[in-house]
Formats: structure tokens, C-alpha cells, sequence
């Protein structure tokens, strides 16, 4: 289920004269940069129709053909909800083949009516293979982009691509090059415009696209928006096999869905409202401050298995996804272990032993590697890693800090990343950001042009026990307000006004142990309470925490 949009809820007479500001900047912004773009002229049917003749270098357009207002046909119920939303847009798709082997699949969304003037790509997930219309799509839409989206050069699946290493490069970034190339051109055509702002939302996969495209291409892009970001490819996939094996090491080894609850709940007891956070809260503020110790999870007499407890081969299972993964040989960490209190989020534990469902969404890059004979528990995390590595980080990883080229043009980056994430450890992101404040000259410079924004009790991207709604690509939410919308405030800060220091999340559907909103603070500042209504804001202040502290891959797993 996607997340649903907030319920209304009350508000103290500060926090209404800060929307009211915000709004107010963010409409002064917005049509300052809409100007020289035309934006808010209206388009004919005539012209969407035009767009199927159009000549395109290294592609051809499928079809073009207007939708109506909350016309979009889908049989996904919730994409379906979400786009009566939607007015009334020019539907383009294209085929890319940049190269002899390469079939990248194209989607890009013109408004009819009311173009604010810029162009927004968005990410995909996972293993993409066909275009993510939920994942950013429909809500820059609604904020009145252009859109663009691209399948990624792998459908049908991903897995029909061993051995056509020309559509692993389209799913390591030329897909996003060519969407971000053909989309520009699309929208410059059918608006008759030669310039305007273009900006990049994505999450997980998308947010590997996103630091691709701003390290690869600077000039693409005015400001992107990179959440949870499978960056490292080969490491977090890497990460997954590590879990996935010792998951299924033996019968006794796997954790039922109730197991990993009670673990869970007892790092919650044990931690949650002692790291910064309010009384009674469900997660984590700052899990590095959380001192938890398996060996407190209540034990199985006899060791009998049972919902209520650990055996040892559980306890043993546990301990190994908290350590993460490691060169058996020289000890060196590839990547982050298991955040406490991420135990029971979706794409957690549970999911990743899954013996028929992981392996098929997320080991593709050890069959491209090392052929389609891979087999799980064969694998060295030693020699085998390092054929990876060589064959494919070059093409899928995004770890590159250097963004001088990028800062240089003005562009503006924001990063993202759930406290309880269990696919992507939220020590990954920060510990990204820590190396690009100190390749961009500590962390004054860096933040001239580059934040980090942490969300306490978000799992992967979206959804989570905290306030996870603030306007980034999964879900519903589009204030467009820069103080509670994450892709206003880039737009906003790109195009001349503050950085965002602060943002307001909300809960999608807050019960009475949810907050209803929390703030969001700029790295290295957390929200801590201070006292009050704990289901408010105005409860909390953003305050500097330490930094470091972070389990970091080895150099050599940074390639």
C-alpha cells in the first residue's frame, strides 16, 4: 500500500504564519522562473498529436495522445486513486536505442494547462523494466512539471539481461541520460521554448540515477533530489546475498515474522525517547546512540522455537545482519550491518530471506558478473566480489564525491534517507555525505550547495512509525509549500531563495501513538524534544548531534 495523504489536523498560530511566509516565497519563486518559459500556456490537442512526427536523433516517438483530466487508465487501485488528482496532460512515449543491443522505454507528461516552466525526470526502483508512475510521476505532475520517467533499458525484467552488457550501461545511468536528453527536447518542442529549469526526484534506484546524473552529466540537471540511494550498487546487493545467506544457512536459522517483531519492540523499549526523541515514540531519532545488545532478546528454553523468543541459531542470525557484511578474509566491512529498530520494516529481514522472492528481484547483478550458473551459497565475498567489482562498478556504482563541476553551475543537491531503513542503512547515506563535505571543502562549503535531511521512524523511502510524508517521490503528498514540500524547497533554494534548515513531515494517517508532523533538520542537526504536545512540531528543535561514528565500507568497496 502507498501511503495516504494527512489527515487535516490543528495547528498553533506560529506554524500557520510559517506556512503562510513559505507559501508566499514559494509562489514568488515559481513565477519568477516561469516567465521566460512560457509557463501556463494552454496546448491543443493538434499539438500533443504533433509530437508522433517529431525526428529524433537516436530514438522515435510511439504515440502521443492526450489524457484527460483523472483519465489516466491504470489497474494498480492505488496509482488509480491517486490520478483523479491529475488535469489534463500530453502522454509521449519513446523508444531510445542508444545502442545496436539497447530498447530503453520512455514516458514523458506535459501539461496542457498551467506548465510552471520546468522539467522534472524521476527515478525508478529496484530493477526497474517498466515506467514508475508512482514513484514521482504523478506528483511533480501536480505540481505542474513536465515529467519524464524511463524503464531503464531492462523490461521486461531484469533478469532477461545476462550476457547484454550495452543494456547494463542503460540501466547504470545511459537510460537516465537518454530520458533526461529526449525529455528536454520534448518539452522545448511542444512549449516552443528555448530555456528553462530542470530538476531530478528519485528514490532508492532513483536515487542512484539522481547522483549519476549530477556526477556524470553536471549540466543536466539545476537541482536534484536523491532519498535513500542505492548508489553503491554492488555493495548493497552484496549486502542483500549476505543476509539472504544467513537467513537460509539452515532450517533453524530463519526468524518468523513475530520473531522479528519481538526484536523489534525490545530495541524500541530499550532505546526509543532515551536518543533525543519524545516519551512513547515508536522509533528511533539517532539509532547510534542506541547501545542494544542481542543478547538481551529473551531466549527459548531448551532452545524449542517458538514466536515468544530466540533460539541460538536465531540469536546467531540476528547478530550476523546487525555486524553486516565483511571480507572473510581480511576483515574489511563492505557494507553497513542491520539498523536497529529497521527490524520490521518492509524490505527488512523477512523479505530478504525470502528463498523465491529476493533472490529474483535483487541478485542480477551476480548472475551479469559471473554468469547465469551464480548460486548463492558459493559466492566469495572475497575473490568472487572483486570479479563483480570490476566488471560492473564502473558502470552501476555512483560513489563519486566530487561535485565541483555540479556546484560550479549553481546546481543545488538534497539527500534523504529513513532512520529505519532496512534495504539501505541510513549509515550508507551518511557517510556519503560526510566524504562529499570533506571533498568539498568541509562542511560550510558543502552545505552551500549539498544537504542531508534524516526522518526518523521512515523504513525505505516512504512509510515507517515516524513522520515520513514531506513530499518526496512514493508518496501522496504535494504542499507545495518549500516548509513542508522537499521538492519546493530544492526548486526554491535552486532558484534563489534560503536553504531549507528545516522541513515539517507529517504522518500519512497519524493514530494515537503517531506523530502528526516532526520536524526534519539539515545534517548534521537532528529534532530533539524539548517538551510539549509530542505529536507536534513545535515540540522539538533541531540541534547539531555528532557525526562519524558511522560503520564505513572499506576504501576498496567504495570503487
Amino acid at each position: 500500500m502507498r501511503p495516504q495523504p494527512p489527515a487535516s489536523r490543528r495547528r498553533s498560530p506560529h506554524s500557520s504564519a510559517r506556512l503562510a511566509l513559505g507559501a508566499a516565497l514559494a509562489s514568488a519563486v515559481l513565477l519568477a522562473g516561469a516567465g521566460a518559459a512560457r509557463a501556463g500556456t494552454s496546448r491543443s490537442v493538434e499539438d500533443c498529436e504533433a509530437i508522433v512526427r517529431s525526428s529524433l536523433a537516436g530514438a522515435h516517438v510511439t504515440s502521443a495522445a492526450v489524457v484527460p483530466a483523472g483519465g489516466f487508465a491504470t489497474a494498480d487501485p492505488d496509482l488509480k486513486s491517486r490520478s483523479q488528482a491529475l488535469g489534463s496532460f500530453c502522454r509521449v512515449r519513446l523508444q531510445a536505442e542508444p545502442s545496436p543491443t539497447s530498447e530503453v522505454g520512455i514516458e514523458v507528461w506535459l501539461p496542457m494547462e498551467n506548465w510552471n516552466g520546468r522539467f522534472l525526470g524521476t527515478g525508478n526502483g529496484g530493477g526497474a523494466g517498466a515506467i514508475a508512475y508512482g514513484m514521482g510521476m504523478m506528483e511533480g505532475l501536480r505540481r505542474g512539471f513536465a515529467v519524464a520517467n524511463t524503464d531503464m533499458g531492462t523490461a521486461p525484467d531484469i533478469n532477461t539481461t545476462v550476457d547484454q552488457p550495452e543494456r547494463w550501461i542503460d540501466f547504470g545511468y545511459r537510460a537516465t541520460r537518454e530520458m533526461t536528453r529526449l525529455g528536454k527536447t520534448v518539452v522545448a518542442d511542444f512549449y516552443e521554448v528555448e530555456t528553462f529549469r530542470a530538476y531530478f526526484a528519485g528514490c532508492s534506484t532513483g536515487g542512484q540515477q539522481a547522483l549519476a546524473a549530477a556526477l556524470r552529466d553536471p549540466d543536466a540537471y539545476d537541482g536534484v533530489l536523491a532519498g535513500d540511494p542505492g548508489n553503491n550498487r554492488t555493495h548493497v546487493a552484496t549486502s542483500f546475498l549476505w543476509n539472504h545467506n544467513a537467513l537460509n544457512q539452515t532450517p533453524a536459522s530463519a526468524l518468523t515474522a513475530a520473531n522479528w517483531s519481538l526484536v523489534s519492540s525490545t530495541v524500541l523499549a530499550a532505546c526509543a525517547g532515551r536518543d533525543g526523541g519524545a516519551p512513547g515514540d515508536r522509533f528511533l531519532t539517532d539509532p547510534r546512540q542506541c547501545r542494544f545488545d542481542p543478547a538481551s532478546l529473551p531466549a527459548c528454553p531448551d532452545d524449542a522455537a517458538d514466536d515468544g523468543c530466540l533460539t541460538r541459531s536465531q540469536l546467531a542470525t540476528v547478530r550476523k545482519l546487525y555486524a553486516g557484511a565483511v571480507n572473510p578474509r581480511t576483515g574489511e566491512r563492505i557494507y553497513a550491518g542491520l539498523t536497529p529498530g529497521s527490524e520490521d520494516q518492509p524490505l527488512g529481514p523477512l523479505m530478504q530471506g525470502d528463498p523465491a522472492v529476493w533472490p529474483a528481484q535483487q541478485f542480477y547483478p551476480f548472475h551479469w558478473a559471473l554468469g547465469a550458473s551464480f548460486e548463492t551459497r558459493t559466492f566469495d565475498f572475497d575473490r568472487d566480489l572483486d570479479q563483480m567489482d570490476a566488471r560492473l562498478a564502473g558502470t552501476l556504482n555512483a560513489n563519486g564525491v566530487d561535485f565541483a563541476d555540479f556546484e560550479r553551475r549553481g546546481g543545488k543537491l538534497i539527500l534523504y534517507t529513513g532512520l529505519a531503513d532496512p534495504a539501505v542503512p541510513y549509515e550508507e547515506v551518511a557517510h556519503y555525505y560526510e566524504r562529499l563535505v570533506e571533498a568539498g571543502g568541509g562542511l560550510d562549503q558543502a552545505r552551500g550547495f549539498a544537504r542531508l535531511f534524516l526522518v526518523p521512524g521512515m523504513g525505505h523511502c516512504f512509510g515507517g512509525p515516524g513522520a515520513t510524508d514531506f513530499g518526496q517521490p512514493f508518496t501522496t503528498s504535494a504542499s507545495g509549500l518549500p516548509g513542508t514540500d522537499i521538492l519546493t524547497a530544492l526548486v526554491v533554494w535552486t532558484e534563489g531563495g534560503a536553504a531549507p534548515e528545516r522541513l515539517i513531515a507529517r504522518h500519512p494517517n497519524p493514530g494515537p501513538e503517531a506523530p502528526v508532523e516532526r520536524p526534519l533538520c539539515a545534517y548534521p542537526g537532528l529534532p530533539i524534544y524539548r517538551g510539549g504536545d509530542s505529536r507536534q512540531a513545535d515540540a522539538f528543535t533541531c540541534e547539531t548531534a555528532p557525526t562519524g561514528g558511522l560503520r564505513a565500507p572499506a576504501k576498496r568497496y567504495l570503487n
